[in-house]
């Protein structure tokens, strides 16, 4: 209960969801930096409502992300496998937890070099008797069970050998997501052609978006117990200059109150 608590308050409105489609172009692009779930980060509901309005043929879908709701998680992977469009998903700083099945929703996934992928058993928290607690468990093996499926579907591994992974919280480079399957190549790799006789002609890599949101790691990572010490060392933010001017008010007014 602990964990799933402090990982969702800690990195709560931490983040941002923003869809970019241009007038006169067939692709779009949606930013899932931040938590997922309704409460503490980007909704479903709002998600899935933006992907519907979306025409263009393809959309790439890029993910830094620590996690969050596995059930907004699967909704919204739901929708883009729905949805006509190529997905191309692109792990720009983390795909975590929940973030980690949402990216196989995309036709395509590529990783930036620096880049992690994180899987691990589902987490959940309840109150209640004893068989309140065992009904509960139940209902996270089952979860757990669909989340390996998804994973085993996608990298073709073997069932123990994932569910072994999601057990030790494994966080995979960019190097090994690509290696195990989850991830096809590596940010600036090109894919290979649907046939191996054809030669793809060499294409212009994308100009960078200057709106994008920032993929340094913006978030707090403390509730993993495997967290890559690179990514524990969170980029601080306008969030935390305001907390520490907090303290810093709240420490002035006891001084203040002590001496009167």
């Amino acid at each position: 209960m602990k964990k799933i608590l402090q990982l969702l308050e800690a990195n709560r409105d931490r983040g941002s969801f923003r869809v970019k489609a241009e007038e006169g172009s067939d692709e779009a692009t949606i930013y899932v930096y931040g938590a997922i779930g309704d409460y503490y980060g980007i909704d479903a509901q709002t998600f899935v409502r933006e992907l519907a309005a979306i025409e263009a043929s393809t959309i790439h879908l890029r993910i830094n992300s620590p996690g969050g709701d596995v059930f907004a998680a699967r909704a919204m992977k739901t929708a883009l496998e729905q949805h006509a469009a190529k997905v191309v998903a692109h792990i720009d700083g983390l795909a975590a937890s929940a973030a980690s099945f949402l990216m196989l929703a995309a036709d395509e996934i590529e990783i930036s070099e620096g880049a992690f992928v994180m899987i691990h058993l589902p987490w959940t928290f309840a109150v209640g008797s004893a068989d309140d607690l065992r009904a509960s468990a139940a209902v996270l093996d089952k979860v757990g069970e669909a989340i390996v499926g998804d994973y085993v579907r996608r990298t073709g591994k073997d069932a123990d050998e994932v569910l072994a992974w999601m057990k030790a919280e494994t966080w995979f480079t960019a190097d090994e997501a690509v290696a195990e399957g989850f991830c096809d190549r590596k940010a600036g790799e090109t894919a290979a052609p649907a046939d191996p006789e054809q030669e793809e002609p060499p294409q212009e890599p994308a100009e960078p978006d200057q709106e994008a949101p920032p993929a340094s790691n913006l978030f707090d990572l403390s509730a993993y117990r495997n967290a890559p010490r690179a990514l524990k060392q969170r980029a601080r933010t306008h969030f935390d200059a305001l907390a520490a001017d907090r303290q810093r008010a709240e420490a002035r007014l006891a001084l203040i109150e002590r001496a009167a």
